[in-house]
């Protein structure tokens, strides 16, 4: 199995399947078919794997999930899989409550889900669709067609539609969004940038996303809010970390380093503390204009 590099930043890795296997013989054959399409792989063979690295445990990111489920989302939305796979005869998985868990919470429901088990077990099998699984197959389909299956299920952004898009300048009504989030008009700035990614259709309209829920942490933050600032932080990762680090002209690494460090400090804190924030922490967004001449030399 290729080693998968945790501290790698996200957008430099190579794609990652997350699965809920501990049966060898698929292991091996998930592996085989992986390596064969470039994908990283990492299995969570039992539900005890899912740890805490932080203080997720005690402060839940969504009213509904608590305990080893909120740490489930905290770890996928860093590791941002293209695709979970699930072997619904894993009995030391929790996949019942797991799988509804995913695919209702807005960090990570855009995650494929492909379930396989037997095709005695319909019981099981239905169970699963009902759960929120993208597929749900036969363990003979599933090795037969798992190749095709990763292709077709596993979910890549279009790396290269995003770097063209990023050569592109801000638009105006983003311009205002920034000026907004700089002078900590942090309800403002939303307003402008959704409007902003409204008007645009192209990749690049996520960059507009990821900031505006960084202001809208932010906002969460200024009004005592834990829980609404924990979830968006974690909606926040899927859309800023596929970026590049400069994207129309706006340091992204620079914001990323920014909203983990204010997340970092919001957790350490807790809910009984939020007032006690140092609001000192939430730096500007750095952003250069690029005009018409920079992108004919770019």
């Amino acid at each position: 199995m290729v080693c998968y590099n945790f501290n790698m930043p996200n957008h430099t890795r190579t794609h990652l399947i997350v699965g809920f296997v501990a049966d060898l013989m698929f292991t091996v054959k998930i592996e085989a078919a992986a390596a064969r399409l470039n994908y990283d792989l990492l299995w969570i063979e039992r539900a005890d794997q899912i740890t805490a690295d932080s203080a997720m445990l005690e402060h839940t990111p969504a009213e509904h999930v608590s305990g080893a489920g909120a740490v489930l989302i905290d770890q996928l939305t860093r590791w941002r899989p293209a695709l979970i796979l699930v072997d619904l005869g894993n009995q030391a998985v929790p996949w019942r409550s797991w799988l509804p868990l995913i695919k209702s919470v807005p960090a990570t429901r855009r995650i494929p889900v492909v379930c396989f088990g037997s095709h005695v077990d319909v019981e099981t099998m239905k169970m699963a669709r009902s759960c929120g699984a993208d597929a749900v197959l036969a363990r003979s389909r599933f090795v037969q067609d798992l190749p095709e299956l990763i292709q077709r299920y596993a979910r890549i952004p279009d790396y290269a539609a995003i770097e063209a898009a990023c050569r592109q300048p801000l638009s105006a009504l983003a311009l205002k969004g920034l000026e907004e989030f700089n002078h900590g008009e942090f309800f403002e700035s939303h307003e402008s940038l959704e409007a902003a990614w409204n008007a645009d259709q192209s990749a690049g309209r996520d960059l507009y996303r990821a900031i505006l829920q960084v202001a809208v942490a932010y906002l969460q933050i200024e009004r005592g809010n834990f829980n609404g600032a924990v979830k968006m932080f974690l909606r926040m990762r899927q859309w800023i970390e596929p970026l590049p680090d400069n994207c129309r002209g706006v340091d992204i690494a620079g914001l990323r380093a920014d909203a983990e460090q204010v997340r970092q400090a919001l957790m350490e804190l807790g809910p009984e503390r939020i007032r006690d924030f140092d609001r000192s922490l939430f730096r500007p967004v750095i952003y250069e204009v690029i005009d018409d001449q920079d992108r004919s030399g770019a």
